[in-house]
């Protein structure tokens, strides 16, 4: 599958399966009247379009276009780590295959209207459960990713980027926080559908377009 969107600062990204590149850099190549490789950016022969690929997270050592397509063929092991206010999913991928995982929702009250003392109750209480939340969505992670941290290429996040950043800052989880890849998921409130879904999202290639 290939989508595309608009990138800051000009051009677009497209997001295309593993599968499908190889294609798609044969079609490059057949519309560019071939092209220039250096490393990862493909430079069109005929009007100088530039294509720069960013490997998926785990093979971020594939330095030219062939490096990256041998690493495709075996997809890294990722760990992912998906979290918003209602819910925390862990889980841990081979390829799109989810080997272990685990879901948990929270209750999470709901926004008071008054203002004044009780907005300020409000609030405190807000702090407290987003705290309670990352202390139960460190746990989690502790019990399934980290005694498999050594088998891990990467640690894939997405959600809310706060709450990911307060899991991680938990000190039982450096080894973690150590392999995390910085590109953040979009991603509904999780739960097991939603951590397959990602785990096929985070095995994506990523292509800048100029223009």
């Amino acid at each position: 599958m290939v989508t595309a969107k608009p990138a800051a600062g000009g051009g677009r990204w497209v997001e295309i399966s593993p599968e499908r590149l190889r294609g798609w850099l044969d079609g490059f190549y057949g519309r560019h009247q071939g092209a220039d490789e250096a490393g990862l950016v493909l430079t069109g022969t005929n009007n100088g379009d530039r294509a720069t690929l960013h490997p998926p997270p785990g093979l971020d050592a594939a330095a030219d276009v062939d490096a990256l397509l041998t690493g495709l063929r075996q997809p890294p092991r990722i760990g992912l780590l998906l979290a918003r206010k209602g819910a925390t999913a862990v889980g841990i991928a081979d390829g799109t295959e989810i080997a272990a995982s685990k879901v948990e929702r929270f209750h999470v009250h709901g926004r008071t209207a008054a203002g004044g003392w009780s907005q300020q109750r409000y609030a405190r209480r807000r702090d407290n459960q987003s705290d309670a939340v990352a202390q139960k969505s460190a746990d989690i992670a502790e019990r399934v990713l980290l005694p498999e941290v050594a088998t891990l290429h990467a640690l894939v996040c997405g959600g809310d980027r706060g709450l990911v950043d307060a899991i991680l800052a938990d000190k039982r989880l450096a080894a973690l926080a150590a392999l995390r890849h910085p590109r953040l998921l979009e991603v509904a409130e999780p739960r097991l559908t939603v951590l397959e879904e990602a785990a096929v999202a985070a095995r994506k290639v990523r292509i800048h377009l100029v223009p």
